[in-house]
């Protein structure tokens, strides 16, 4: 047999393939996937534990009642109250805003990058869009201080220097780029046959797009959506900085507010002692913060699961 047709010669029983796991290496890699999933959960047990330890304290020192019905809040003043809603409220309307901008550009950006753009310009646009992302966040909190907000005055009328409307906007050019690139990566992934189907049925291409493929991917889109709404609640810098830490409950855009995050930047400076009511409300306004995103995430996945099996 001559040596282009001899076959590979194969291994013996008692040795195993070259580059096949032995099996204590396959133990040893089995055990150390589950020491790294045991380790973050208990890291999350440990957070959790940590918050609801203080919000317990928390608790035992102001009523419920005055959490969640008083529309005021002042706990580091003379006079303090511990209501909320005024943070709930900075956070809601800064992040609204924030959708308001990013949700229709991240989702049109991601459908002509999936669906028009050529391969050389997606292969352009798309890492240069995510640029954006690696901006550091105090930089788009001064971009929106010096330079959108008195843009802004220009065109509102009586705008604040600390307002939401700024620091909004500038939150969803921050976000565009997590919508765009998350959405874009679900509409890529919609097979080609569902395209060809309604073509070979006579659609016309923007037919296609909007009835075919967003709502093919649909819990993609969704799950981008809310990751991006999760991004905005949970950003710190740039409403420290542009808000005005203001905390008061209203939706008007033009004034100052404060968010949940800016609050726990400003306790955190190291004005208030350890283990007073003051500094608990840390851990009671981020135990809010992440009952809100967990929330959140609940619906966008039930969402997702109802949407599934409907189309």
């Amino acid at each position: 047999m001559s040596a282009r047709t001899r076959k590979p010669a194969l291994a013996s029983p008692g040795r195993p393939l070259r580059g096949r796991a032995t099996p204590l290496g396959e133990r040893l890699l089995e055990r150390g996937l589950l020491g790294s999933g045991l380790l973050s959960v208990a890291i999350t047990a440990g957070i959790l534990s940590v918050l609801a330890v203080e919000t317990i304290a928390f608790f035992r020192e102001v009523p419920l009642a005055a959490f969640l019905f008083d529309t005021q809040w002042t706990p580091l003043f003379s006079e303090p109250h511990y209501g909320i809603w005024p943070l709930v409220a900075g956070t809601l309307l800064t992040s609204l805003i924030a959708m308001a901008v990013a949700l229709p550009f991240g989702l049109l950006a991601a459908i002509y990058l999936s669906e028009f753009a050529p391969v050389r310009v997606r292969r352009t646009l798309k890492p240069a869009l995510e640029l954006l992302a690696g901006v550091p966040t105090i930089v788009y909190g001064y971009f929106a201080l010096v330079f959108v907000t008195p843009l802004l005055q220009g065109i509102v009328p009586d705008l604040a220097g600390f307002n939401a409307l700024g620091p909004g906007i500038v939150m969803g050019i921050m976000i565009t780029p997590l919508i765009c690139s998350l959405s874009e990566d679900a509409l890529h992934a919609v097979p080609v046959g569902l395209r060809e189907g309604a073509f070979a049925l006579g659609s016309g291409r923007v037919p296609v797009i909007f009835r075919v493929v967003v709502p093919a991917a649909f819990s993609g889109i969704a799950a981008a959506v809310i990751l991006a709404v999760s991004r905005a609640v949970g950003e710190t810098m740039i409403v420290a900085i542009a808000a005005g830490q203001q905390p008061r409950l209203t939706f008007d855009p033009r004034v100052p507010v404060e968010t949940m995050t800016a609050f726990i930047v400003q306790v955190s400076q190291g004005d208030v002692s350890t283990g007073t009511t003051e500094y608990r409300t840390l851990f009671v306004v981020g135990a809010a913060l992440f009952l809100m995103t967990l929330g959140m995430n609940l619906v966008s996945q039930r969402l997702a699961r109802r949407f599934r099996r409907h189309t």
